[in-house]
């Protein structure tokens, strides 16, 4: 077992040995899950260039039809540069591991709603991503009426956002978590 936290992992990818610190203290993922996943990211990498594009992301028959891939691959991608390299692909990639804890992955599919990363999710932002998963199929003011209708439910400090206490008030008495899992 290989536990990601403050520990030098040497990986051979490509011709190549890539250290990287690693710097989550959550994640737990084996060896061989780390050397699976590095096949899956070098046949992902069609540029070969050590980072997937959004495109790259897009060629996985499974993510082609999700609304949300967007918002997935921005979390994926600490740095923020539009690209996932290795690193942020296993450390987002594990969050849905069997052995992710439950709220490793509430927090995770907090973040898929609190898009400016603030520690809350606004009536803006719920809207947005709602709109992502629904298309056209409600109108803008039928889908602002359940927006409002869910602040209002979830919003016990009655501050106007979701909190990740108040999102796990709501979604941690379900099973959601047990879904958010792939094999890796």
């Amino acid at each position: 077992m290989v536990v990601l936290s403050n520990d030098l992992i040497f990986f051979k990818y490509r011709a190549m040995k890539v250290r990287f610190p690693w710097r989550c203290a959550q994640t737990v993922i084996d060896a061989d899950e780390i050397r699976r996943l590095g096949k899956r990211f070098r046949k992902l990498d069609l540029d070969n260039s050590g980072s997937l594009s959004v495109d790259e992301f897009m060629s996985l028959p499974e993510l082609q039809q999700n609304p949300l891939v967007q918002r997935v691959i921005d979390i994926f991608d600490q740095d923020g540069n539009g690209e996932v390299d290795f690193k942020e692909f296993i450390q987002g990639v594990s969050q849905f591991s069997v052995k992710g804890d439950k709220e490793s992955k509430l927090r995770f599919a907090f973040r898929i709603y609190d898009m400016d990363n603030d520690g809350a999710i606004s009536n803006g932002e719920l809207f947005q991503v709602l709109k992502m998963m629904v298309g056209n199929n409600l109108k803008d003011t039928q889908l602002q009426q359940i927006v409002d209708k869910t602040i209002l439910f979830a919003d016990k400090d009655e501050d106007g956002k979701i909190s990740f206490e108040e999102f796990c008030a709501v979604v941690g008495n379900t099973d959601v978590h047990k879904k958010m899992v792939v094999d890796v």
